[in-house]
């Protein structure tokens, strides 16, 4: 069997060692997604160069060094602009909600306007809040704050809810009113009139902790 010659083995090796591919790495984040100068590698490069880490090895050419760099933005693209489209062409077909980083109430979506890919890959969509102009236009991330509506329930259906259930209700206060999260803690459930629901539910809210009692039509519940 014949043996790896000199250059082979040289090619072999790896590039870049451990550290320098934890500083790199560590790097990355802080160039994102610009293109990294000649500069900026040539001296990462002659850094690596005079490094006793790299003692024995050949010096490392900042060519190299891009390659590294472009490769994992490549990667790191890839990663996040798939799932990320396919997640917003979903958004067409269905009923949505989103949370306002103004107040935390959810309101309705009348449309999605555009949507952003952050550095961190964070995804956000541009949003029309139904009922309100331009002016109130939003940018919301996808993950945390956007969600299929939640649902209004008629006086005959109280029975859907139960101890426990993650609803949203109507609150009013001296400086808004708003949908927030709430969870119910406790029901107590009563014989119907012929016109409405006479249960009484106690909700506790996500923001503030805060427990009211309150009556079926200030609720909706959560797609199950």
């Amino acid at each position: 069997m014949d043996g790896l010659d000199s250059t082979d083995s040289e090619n072999a090796l790896p590039e870049f060692t451990p550290t320098e591919l934890r500083e790199m790495e560590s790097l990355l984040k802080e160039v994102g997604e610009k293109s990294p100068s000649r500069d900026f590698c040539q001296e990462l490069a002659t850094r690596f160069s005079c490094s006793t880490d790299r003692t024995g090895k050949s010096a490392m050419k900042w060519e190299k060094v891009r390659s590294w760099f472009q490769d994992k933005q490549k990667e790191l693209a890839a990663k996040v602009t798939k799932p990320k489209g396919e997640r917003i062409a979903g958004l067409s077909g269905l009923l949505f909600e989103a949370q306002s980083s103004k107040d935390g109430g959810w309101f309705d979506v009348s449309s999605f306007l555009n949507f952003r890919i952050l550095r961190t890959g964070t995804l956000e969509v541009r949003v029309r809040f139904a009922g309100f102009g331009k002016e109130e236009d939003e940018w919301v991330n996808v993950e945390t704050g956007v969600r299929e509506r939640s649902i209004p329930l008629e006086s005959s259906e109280c029975h859907w809810i139960h101890v426990g259930d993650l609803v949203i209700c109507f609150r009013e206060s001296d400086d808004d009113a708003i949908y927030c999260d709430a969870h119910i803690v406790k029901i107590h459930r009563r014989l119907h009139d012929v016109r409405s629901c006479r249960c009484i539910f106690v909700v506790r809210y996500e923001d503030n902790e805060a427990e009211e009692k309150v009556r079926l039509d200030r609720l909706c519940c959560r797609p199950k």
